[in-house]
């Protein structure tokens, strides 16, 4: 067993763990933030995303240990946040979501794009929500709800 400290939603996190636990199973099993998904374990389907030192990460390939000292947001993190209600908004009015599986991902991953981002077209949209697989939703309401935050967005800028 190995000690770590770090930074959780806010909130100061100080816990043993196995040195092989990953931080989706640290996030899920030590701190019952259930709304981090584990998909492929492989970083693949993007249903783990959670935002390390604000940048998206992929939880299931990341070792908990590895996030000493780090600063970690998961889905439960954007409760009260602007933005993340926004996307969440879209998300809905689009019908960008069925099973909601994957929907913690997307929107953690709509969330950097938008932020790193002023404007996007439908192909780049396409490319960035990429890493993000929906076996459901055939990903045109993802990239409408997207396409709105943008257009929101932007609007909220020549105010």
């Amino acid at each position: 067993m190995i000690e770590i400290s770090l930074t959780v939603n806010g909130e100061a996190v100080h816990a043993q763990i196995d040195p092989r636990m990953s931080l989706a199973d640290f996030l899920r099993e030590k701190l019952h933030l259930t709304g981090t998904h584990i998909g492929c374990e492989h970083g693949v389907c993007g249903a783990c995303t959670i935002h390390m030192d604000g940048v998206s990460a992929r939880s299931c390939i990341t070792l908990a240990a590895a996030c000493n000292g780090r600063d970690i947001r998961t889905i439960e993190g954007f409760e009260d946040d602007a933005r993340m209600n926004a996307i969440r908004a879209e998300f809905s009015g689009e019908h960008a979501l069925q099973c909601g599986y994957c929907t913690p991902g997307m929107l953690m991953t709509a969330y950097d794009v938008t932020t790193r981002f002023s404007e996007l077209d439908e192909i780049a949209i396409r490319r960035e929500m990429s890493g993000n697989l929906c076996r459901c939703t055939g990903y045109q309401g993802i990239v409408r709800a997207v396409q709105n935050v943008f257009a929101a967005n932007a609007a909220n800028t020549k105010e």
